[in-house]
């Protein structure tokens, strides 16, 4: 019997809701003989489903789905099987989700435009005991870490680029009233839940709209948006009460 034989194979659920994501990632765990696709969904109500009755070796999910969070299905795993290790695979690369996501027992995190991820190999470390995240989401938790250290530094006030007179400028950038409240709430330093409460909506909801500016804005955090968001004038009408983000 050959040694990959005698390795143990294991089972994974995975869920996204973008088409062509779920695609490629389906096709990097089929591509690993020591995984094996039990279930792949594109929204949360099926995953939740799916665990209600039955667990996996390992899960790989996004945050914001279209029917929910995938923070409550973690929580849900977590209870029901504890032996099934979870990682985020998600384009929301800011301390909150970041942080609400190890709380939820996510054991790794990665972000979708971290190109020098290899999705199996990744699993196959997080069932060897690694806690795999990416580079630009452990230097947000880093400086998470250090308040101390980022009280201590002064305020260097916000720089702003603006493009020479005759020189091409990026395409207009169209966002909803709802989008656009939203970006004001996080120029203000507001939290998720906050945002949820001014605004009468669910902490999902606040979610989808924060993704849908981070792809507006090719941004992946808050301070990234908020620094975009000011220089492409975004927030001109904000006035007084902008004050940009560490």
């Amino acid at each position: 019997m050959s040694s990959l034989a005698a390795q143990e194979v294991w089972r994974v659920v995975l869920v996204e809701d973008n088409q062509a994501t779920r695609t490629f990632l389906e096709t990097c765990v089929k591509g690993h003989a020591q995984l094996r696709l039990a279930a792949s969904f594109a929204t949360l109500a099926p995953a939740r489903a799916w665990f209600a009755e039955q667990g996996a070796d390992l899960l790989l999910v996004d945050l914001g789905l279209p029917d929910g969070s995938g923070l409550d299905l973690m929580r849900d795993v977590r209870q029901h099987w504890p032996q099934c290790d979870m990682l985020v695979v998600s384009m929301f690369g800011d301390e909150e989700n970041v942080l609400a996501s190890i709380e939820a027992g996510a054991v790794g995190y990665v972000h979708k435009d971290d190109e020098a991820a290899d999705i199996a190999d990744t699993l196959l470390a997080v069932k060897r005991g690694a806690s795999p995240i990416s580079p630009m989401i452990a230097r947000h938790l880093l400086r998470r870490m250090q308040p101390a250290q980022q009280a201590l530094r002064p305020v260097e006030p916000a720089v702003v680029e603006v493009a020479p007179l005759g020189t091409e400028v990026d395409s207009p950038i169209v966002l909803s009233r709802r989008e656009q409240e939203v970006l004001e709430f996080i120029a203000r330093g507001f939290s998720y839940a906050e945002i949820a409460r001014q605004q009468g909506i669910t902490v999902h909801t606040v979610q989808t709209y924060i993704k849908k500016l981070y792809g507006k804005l090719a941004v992946h955090s808050r301070s990234e948006a908020v620094y975009e968001a000011n220089r492409l004038g975004l927030l001109n009408n904000f006035g007084s009460q902008f004050k940009p983000q560490a």
